[in-house]
């Protein structure tokens, strides 16, 4: 109750601090007939997102810091006046995201992906899978090595990558004692940092849209060497793994899952799951034949919206693929071989099968909720006009940057897409930018495509309102700020050290050069930390 009271009065005064701007600040209203806020392409179009995600870290609530957010947008859009307020932040929010035909996909992909998990442990599958690894994974590190290169290995698409990633590994992960905000980490650094350096994902398809003029997927190949977030990200975690080092907030998550608490907080957004009664004999081939035919169909259905069987090369199809109905079409096949073959196999009845898929949309009903507040979020910030507002700083002050544009562009990449939760938006505005600036300069436009790329990816893996971390958490069943928290820490030292080597790739233009040095930077930055914690006794094996 106090916990609530304070929450409650938080929320009242930043609601008051805003209604009191809006009649400085909404004074003179817009008369055209086509409506444009005030505020559109200004600094204030930032605000919305800034205010969610300091709501969120500070009250560890996410959901009504989402929807403070949105209501910030929606009053800064409607200028004060009420019923244009909650018309917006309705019809052009909540509604509209939720009528979006890629979100309804994706949120299919969702329930179709909770029904198969929810399939697969009533089929005592993932128990059974469990017993098998045990046999084969004997430690914490070979459980989190083995959630590292599972996730490495599905690259096609991040949502994907951190539900598939997060189903599989779980087990696993809990009887080795790893945290569940560690299990997160693994996932989230292995979704977006790993999608956008493979050629052939969604992301690859995504980036090659935003290159205006350009042979778009031959520009993503040569950017690969300088997207130093996304390889330092994985050397950072392969290097805590093995070193065993942790620190900040995910040190006091580890030590506490070393004594048997996965959770170290009490919110537990996924405990009924656990309630779900397993079959015990269930066998390894109930969790891999679901799995594989998950993959093959999610493939295959990204392909054929990209018009693979219509006689396309299959590097075309991906980049013309859709990811949201690819994967709702794969998912759909993929959990209709599933039943046929619990209830051929007579592990379930066809009732019991039945019964899985509310189970499952139950289990999705977190990242769901989570999802739709952070895309209505995102419509707010759009129709504030944030876009403009980044395009046109960049455009003004770029010709001047110039060699230290690479690491500028990471630093607005970051922002950008930790504050509207969207990397592929932050690609479409600023890659057309650089593309344009360097037009005469093949080099340093790919460096700094690369840098945008980074930045992007940065920021997402940052965020609490970006749609692939709140992916991690569901895929690892964590609770969201729990995630966040633990994570910002391990990316910020790995988004500074990337910020100095596009400041060093800018003036040598020579990626050995500046690869090099970063990747010895993320060694010994895990090495000094190690030593220091050995000096301090707080090491632990």
């Amino acid at each position: 109750m106090r916990n609530f009271k304070r929450l409650f009065s938080i929320l009242s005064i930043c609601i008051m601090i805003i209604m009191t701007m809006t009649v400085v600040v909404f004074a003179e209203g817009n008369t055209t007939s086509e409506y444009v806020p005030s505020l559109y392409a200004t600094a204030w179009a930032l605000v919305p997102p800034v205010v969610a995600i300091s709501l969120a870290l500070i009250t560890k609530e996410v959901y009504s810091s989402l929807f403070v957010g949105i209501l910030v947008g929606g009053i800064f859009y409607g200028g004060g006046n009420v019923e244009k307020t909650l018309t917006h932040v309705l019809n052009d929010g909540i509604i509209k995201v939720l009528s979006n035909p890629y979100n309804v996909g994706i949120l299919i992909f969702l329930v179709i992906l909770g029904a198969m998990v929810s399939l697969m442990n009533r089929a005592g599958g993932s128990a059974a899978f469990g017993r098998w690894a045990s046999k084969h994974i004997k430690t914490r590190v070979g459980a989190q090595i083995t959630t590292i290169i599972l996730g490495c290995l599905i690259f096609i698409d991040d949502y994907f990558n951190c539900l598939t990633v997060g189903s599989v590994m779980r087990p696993i992960t809990d009887k080795h004692n790893v945290s569940r905000a560690k299990l997160a980490y693994l996932i989230d650094s292995t979704a977006a940092p790993i999608c956008i350096i493979a050629p052939i994902s969604s992301w690859a398809a995504a980036v090659t849209g935003f290159v205006p003029g350009e042979d778009g997927l031959s520009i993503f190949v040569q950017a690969i060497p300088y997207n130093f977030y996304a390889l330092f990200t994985i050397i950072m975690m392969l290097g805590i793994v093995l070193l065993k080092v942790d620190f900040g907030p995910m040190k006091v998550h580890e030590d506490n899952a070393k004594k048997g608490d996965l959770f170290t907080t009490g919110a537990r957004p996924y405990a009924y799951n656990e309630e779900i009664k397993e079959n015990n004999n269930g066998h390894v081939i109930d969790l891999i034949v679901p799995i594989a035919s998950l993959i093959v169909f999610c493939v295959i259905g990204m392909v054929y919206t990209g018009g693979y069987f219509s006689g396309v090369n299959i590097v075309t199809a991906f980049s013309k693929a859709d990811a949201s109905v690819g994967l709702a079409l794969g998912s759909f096949f993929a959990l209709v071989v599933t039943i046929i073959l619990y209830v051929s196999r007579k592990v379930l009845t066809f009732k019991e099968c039945m019964d899985c898929i509310p189970e499952g949309f139950k289990s999705m009903v977190p990242a769901i909720m989570i999802l739709t507040f952070a895309w209505t979020l995102k419509a707010m910030t759009d129709s504030l006009g944030a876009a403009p507002f980044v395009e046109a700083i960049m455009k003004g002050n770029a010709k001047s940057l110039m060699n230290f544009l690479p690491a500028v562009i990471f630093i607005v990449g970051c922002f950008l897409a930790f504050a509207t939760g969207t990397s592929w938006g932050t690609f479409g505005i600023l890659i057309p930018i650089v593309v344009g600036v360097f037009a005469n300069n093949h080099e340093m436009m790919i460096i700094s495509i690369s840098a945008c790329m980074a930045g992007a990816v940065c920021g997402d893996h940052c965020s609490p309102i970006s749609d692939t971390t709140i992916m991690a958490s569901a895929g690892s069943q964590s609770d969201h700020v729990n995630h966040v928290s633990t994570q910002i820490p391990y990316a910020s030292i790995v988004a500074i050290i990337s910020f100095i080597t596009y400041i060093i790739a800018g003036f040598t233009k020579n990626v050995y050069i500046s690869l090099g040095l970063g990747l010895l930077s993320v060694i010994g930055v895990l090495a000094f930390i190690k030593n220091r914690e050995k000096a301090n006794g707080t090491y632990i094996e």
